[in-house]
């Protein structure tokens, strides 16, 4: 049987010590729920300029409302209460508490987050900071953005500001979301903030947004040694169509690119390009002494899933020489298919690395065309979704894989980047004309599933 991943009864190890419990929570990002978009003295982010541009944003909106979260965070911390989560994930918006990117502190947005932490503690939620979900200071992409080697700096002056401001309440933080989507959509592809696109752009991005986060953990490290330091990686596991090398080699490309790109070079493993050749055009942007300022000794690592791919060798496709096979299963909002055998592999791929402490699922849930009706929200599908793959985070826990901690995405409804309002991923339904909140079916589910497995 799989281990019990919630039991909050403290086990002894052969070291006689006792491990501390699995910790259970859910996230989001400032950006997609927080609103109030230029409330108290709030900068305007790549995003407030991205979505205003005609046609990049699917159903026309833009995120000035959010899910309201900027007025209505006493009522969902109290949700996140009733639920009986033990930690929430949330992000700092980086020109709510600078404005222009650097330099003036906006004491009323710090001042925010103070109050937001200070009720998560009082509810004994304790609190995870991301410290950068996607929201660059459009002033500061005025200057090339996560293209300018300044964002190194830039970069670090703002985390070390946070830390001065909630580093006596908060302990854990996450240093960057997900750099491999932010750079391949907003500076590769184009079809997220800022917008910009080629491989120039994106080797540039890729490269200073990896110096940046090891220079930000050190600068954290080195003010609050208590604080427990992370980051957070997407990660897509992939398998061959067949058992035949050609296949499996496009499995590996595609393994080494979209999971990799961001977590080898952080454990002094370098860049894949051993696999993916076309890589080696970031050594353009590399200066002698780079590699080892990228290397930082995380205390954990998380890692944001949802789906799994199938590829098929295909040398006429540029650069990775494969393509993507359709299996015809169940499939999400977004298009994804269901598959949770990938939450497995990714924990005992990434469990396998002795660079890596720690791991702990930082993002996974799924969107569906969710109704209210008769005041619920029945949203069957998301429970077998999260039950499915829980169970085998379980399994990959049981198999050895030091895995700590499991946060559903999302807890609201929010705007979805690109996508806008339509996907909802939420465990809370939220009406965007009247901000009001609704506990879906898959929240009460959780925490039932919390509460019976805290026994």
């Amino acid at each position: 049987m799989p281990a019990n991943l919630n039991s909050t009864k403290r086990k002894k190890t052969n070291k006689g010590k006792r491990t501390p419990p699995f910790i259970w929570g859910a996230a989001t990002s400032a950006l997609q729920i927080e609103g109030a978009a230029l409330a108290d003295g709030k900068g305007l982010s790549i995003w407030d300029t991205f979505s205003a541009r005609k046609g990049k944003i699917k159903d026309g909106t833009n995120p000035a409302k959010g899910s309201w979260h900027y007025e209505r965070w006493r009522e969902d911390v109290a949700l996140m209460a009733k639920l009986g989560l033990a930690a929430y994930r949330f992000s700092i918006s980086w020109p709510r508490v600078m404005p222009e990117g650097t330099g003036r502190v906006n004491q009323r947005g710090v001042d925010f987050y103070r109050r937001l932490v200070d009720q998560l503690l009082k509810k004994n939620i304790r609190p995870y900071v991301t410290l950068y979900h996607w929201d660059l200071p459009q002033i500061l992409q005025d200057k090339g953005g996560w293209t300018n080697r300044d964002i190194v700096h830039w970069f670090s002056e703002y985390c070390a500001q946070v830390d001065k401001a909630l580093g006596p309440l908060v302990d854990s933080y996450i240093v960057l979301n997900e750099p491999f989507v932010y750079t391949v959509l907003g500076y590769l592809l184009g079809v997220h903030a800022p917008g910009r696109r080629g491989f120039k752009n994106f080797f540039a991005a890729a490269h200073y947004s990896l110096l940046a986060q090891g220079a930000a953990a050190r600068v954290l490290r080195s003010a609050n040694r208590k604080a427990r330091i992370g980051t957070t990686v997407s990660c897509t596991a992939a398998y061959p169509l067949r058992a035949v090398e050609k296949d499996m080699a496009a499995a590996r490309r595609f393994d080494a690119f979209y999971n990799r790109m961001f977590v080898d070079p952080v454990v002094g493993r370098g860049y894949p390009a051993g696999e993916v050749p076309f890589l080696r055009k970031i050594e353009r942007y590399i200066k002698d002494g780079d590699l080892p300022q990228i290397q930082f000794d995380f205390d954990f690592w998380g890692i944001n899933t949802y789906t799994t791919k199938v590829v098929k060798a295909n040398r006429l496709v540029p650069y990775l020489g494969f393509r993507e096979i359709s299996r015809g299963l169940p499939r999400t909002e977004m298009g994804w298919e269901i598959d949770p055998r990938g939450i497995y592999t990714l924990l005992k791929q990434f469990g396998s690395y002795p660079e890596i402490k720690e791991l702990m699922i930082t993002e996974n849930g799924a969107a569906f065309a969710d109704t209210v009706v008769a005041g619920r929200v029945h949203d069957r599908e998301r429970i077998e979704y999260l039950r499915e793959h829980i169970a085998m985070a379980e399994q990959a826990r049981a198999g050895g894989v030091n895995l700590t901690g499991y946060f559903v995405w999302s807890l609201l409804d929010n705007f979805e980047w690109a996508e806008g309002y339509r996907p909802r991923f939420g465990i809370i339904y939220v009406d965007y004309v009247t901000g009001a909140r609704i506990l879906k079916d898959s929240a009460l589910w959780y925490r039932d599933y919390i509460k019976a497995n805290r026994k």
